[in-house]
């Protein structure tokens, strides 16, 4: 089984990504989506990336004859054939340049847009799309005694701070029951257990910062955590998890993936309004393919939305890389121009490569009535 490299994607390892020399030698760069949704079986990925690759080397205009890239594609596919562990993995980055000896694969628990490029540098655009859209979020747990604050960035754990305030032996339930117990004092141990749970969630919140947060209680306690919660923590609120505070970590990290897909889709259904409403006030934002491809054309596409698994193909010129919907000429110049089996997979490539933010929404009706694609734009 192949091992995959456990450094922590951060602004860091973009960086080094970057700042990489490779000595005048072409860096081959390839993200393929793994998930376990889509390819169930080891060997429907093998097939699915075998397919890729072979397009790669199809549409890299001649570089994939250069023997570096060569052996860069070969042992990318090598290192998947060979399998990996996909319980958490859903999407695999490369940076491989031979001539220089680097092998770099980044495992990551969200799927990626399949793309290989060659190129003097690694195309780090979707890893920065990846960091920006997938924010670290906090999960609080709690019960009338006990609470738990755990934050996960990109799946993984990162923070983990437990509270516990027991209540006196002689208030608890069975205790009140049998002795009568008034359950006023129970009652305010309680909620002074609430106050010490949010003051808990700020703190770790304020020594590592999370973009969202989950509650997991019971309905009663849960409303007076929110009601407790510091102003800037109740921005940050997005709804409860069904989880209790005594679930094992594995569970946990399940509800907190849920939760960010859930948060994904409303961040998706929010950008696609915006983008509606620029569209059809003739501003900001354009919709369907020929519109959106000739604002890629001239770098005006500040975010590019794409519904996922949207495929079409489409016309390239040669001589200057504009992209169109219809050809054989080129609509702007009379050029000639020359068909390409996935138009929409190269403008993603064309909107990574000026700078813009790219969504693929998933299951989006209201993109899908657009035209399956648009953009908001710069201007």
């Amino acid at each position: 089984m192949s091992s995959v490299s456990t450094s922590p994607l951060d602004e860091a390892t973009i960086r080094a990504l970057v700042g990489f020399d490779a000595a005048g030698a072409l860096v081959t760069t390839a993200y393929l989506d793994v998930d376990g949704r889509r390819h169930p079986s080891h060997l429907d990925l093998e097939r699915s990336v075998e397919r890729r690759l072979r397009q790669a080397r199809t549409a890299l205009n001649g570089l994939a004859a250069d023997p570096g890239v060569q052996r860069d594609l070969r042992r990318i596919e090598d290192f998947v054939r060979a399998g990996f562990d996909r319980s958490s993995t859903r999407g695999l980055a490369f940076f491989a340049c031979a001539e220089v000896g680097l092998f770099q694969v980044l495992a990551l628990p969200v799927p990626v847009r399949d793309r290989v490029v060659v190129n003097a540098a690694p195309a780090v655009g979707q890893l920065e799309a990846v960091l920006r859209d997938h924010q670290p979020i906090g999960v609080l747990l709690a019960d009338r005694q006990r609470a738990r604050v755990l934050v996960f960035e990109l799946g993984e754990l990162t923070e983990r701070t437990e509270l516990l305030e027991e209540l006196p032996r002689d208030y608890d339930v069975r205790g009140e029951r049998e002795r009568g117990t008034p359950d006023a004092h129970v009652d305010e141990l309680t909620h002074m257990h609430v106050r010490h749970t949010a003051e808990l969630a700020f703190r770790i919140h304020s020594a590592r910062p999370f973009a969202h947060l989950v509650i997991g209680a019971q309905d009663a306690l849960a409303g007076e955590l929110e009601a407790a919660l510091h102003p800037y923590l109740s921005e940050r609120l997005r709804g409860r998890v069904a989880v209790p505070v005594t679930a094992g970590l594995a569970a946990i990290r399940d509800a907190a993936a849920d939760a960010e897909h859930r948060i994904e889709r409303e961040r998706e259904a929010t950008l696609v309004e915006t983008l509606r409403a620029e569209a059809a006030s003739g501003r900001r934002g354009v919709t369907g393919l020929a519109d959106t491809l000739a604002a890629l054309n001239d770098h005006r596409v500040e975010r590019l939305l794409v519904s996922d698994g949207y495929e079409e193909e489409g016309w390239r010129c040669p001589d200057t890389g504009a992209l169109a919907a219809v050809g054989p000429t080129s609509p702007r110049t009379g050029a000639p121009m020359v068909r390409v089996p996935d138009v929409v997979e190269d403008a993603v490539d064309a909107a990574f490569g000026t700078g813009a933010q790219v969504t693929m929404c998933v299951g989006n009706a209201d993109l899908d009535c657009l035209g399956r694609i648009g953009a908001i734009l710069r201007y």
